[in-house]
């Protein structure tokens, strides 16, 4: 008996590994994983019966028994598959990680935070960290070195907790300190201007740091640069602020590989870990 085995058949079948051992391994060590596992073996041993003895009958019964089988994991275990086709779905060919491998936020998630700052009309000072240090500043602020989230930002900012005063900066993607005290302007065009808005462009007049300021009146944003106060409202607010704090954040910034070249690169990954 000869048989032909087409690429075609092959990259199917390597397809179908790579679903089934990405599925298992998520959900190894769980109660879906340990279920799963079951059933695949009830189903690799009608298998076996059918291939080597004929049983025809029994291999019947037990397809039978693999529907309900089947039926009955997928109700009783919804939330671990859930939580399972969540993880896999993190995978990043449709959604890029808010955080980069060494803890630091990528743009994105700090142009959503600071949007979502102005929308609850929160007050805010962050001063990003370019070529030139801001830990003079940090001195007599309190050092955290601590994840970028909007949980943390708006619970540092809200009133009157103690760090809500002062400025934030930010190092690498991450909240380096808070509470800081920022040089204050003495521009005569800021004297109508609030104590947040004259301390950003005192800032930017003694470094390169890049400032941006939210108005607990108004939700506006504002960001100082070279001394000098650009205001944003409305519908160019935030577009214009992702251009900021791209420019901000480029130094963190690398080229996003293709779908295909991450995808090799997981390969790769599952490869070393077997």
């Amino acid at each position: 008996m000869h048989m032909t085995i087409s690429i075609s058949a092959i990259v199917q079948v390597a397809i179908l590994y790579l679903v089934i051992y990405a599925i298992l391994k998520r959900a190894k060590g769980s109660r879906f994983g340990q279920a799963l596992m079951g059933v695949g073996m009830v189903a690799a041993i009608a298998f076996a019966l059918t291939f080597f003895f004929n049983f025809d009958v029994l291999t019947r019964i037990i397809q039978s028994m693999l529907l309900y089988m089947a039926l009955s994991t997928v109700v009783i275990f919804q939330p671990e598959i859930r939580r399972t086709l969540a993880e896999l779905g993190a995978f990043g060919f449709l959604d890029r990680p808010k955080h980069n491998a060494d803890g630091g936020a990528n743009p994105d998630f700090v142009v959503q935070t600071i949007i979502a700052l102005s929308d609850l009309k929160m007050g805010a000072l962050i001063a990003f960290e370019r070529g030139i240090s801001l830990r003079s500043y940090e001195e007599e602020g309190v050092v955290l070195n601590a994840v970028f989230s909007l949980q943390l930002v708006r619970t540092i900012f809200t009133p009157p907790l103690p760090l809500h005063d002062g400025g934030m900066t930010i190092r690498a993607g991450r909240i380096a300190a808070a509470h800081c005290i920022f040089p204050v302007s003495n521009n005569p065009d800021l004297i109508a201007s609030g104590m947040r808005h004259r301390a950003a462009v005192g800032l930017s007049e003694e470094t390169d740091a890049l400032v941006v300021v939210v108005s607990e009146e108004t939700g506006s944003v504002s960001v100082a640069h070279n001394g000098k106060l650009f205001r944003y409202t409305g519908g160019q607010r935030e577009a214009s602020i992702r251009r900021w704090i791209n420019k901000a954040m480029r130094s963190e910034l690398t080229p996003r590989p293709s779908p295909a070249v991450r995808f090799i690169e997981w390969l790769q990954q599952q490869g070393k870990s077997k």
